[in-house]
């Protein structure tokens, strides 16, 4: 649902920002290490450890709003 937002976001941002995506009902382990309770989750990282999250659908000007005080 949010994917062509996100690969929106990744364009222009630019190096800035790397989206990865995860299936979390394929990996249920890893979406347990880190706490998502809930999807769409986005886990903002700097030098490995998450410094944001995002939970829940949003428009792109709302995730932009969030990128842009932490990007």
């Amino acid at each position: 649902m949010i994917a062509p937002i996100l690969e929106q976001l990744e364009a222009e941002y630019g190096e800035r920002l790397t989206i990865a995506k995860l299936n979390g009902d394929d990996h249920p382990e890893i979406a347990r290490r880190y706490g998502i309770l809930g999807f769409p989750t986005l886990n903002l990282y700097r030098d490995g450890e998450v410094v944001h999250q995002i939970v829940g659908a949003k428009p792109k000007r709302l995730l932009k709003a969030e990128l842009d005080d932490r990007v």
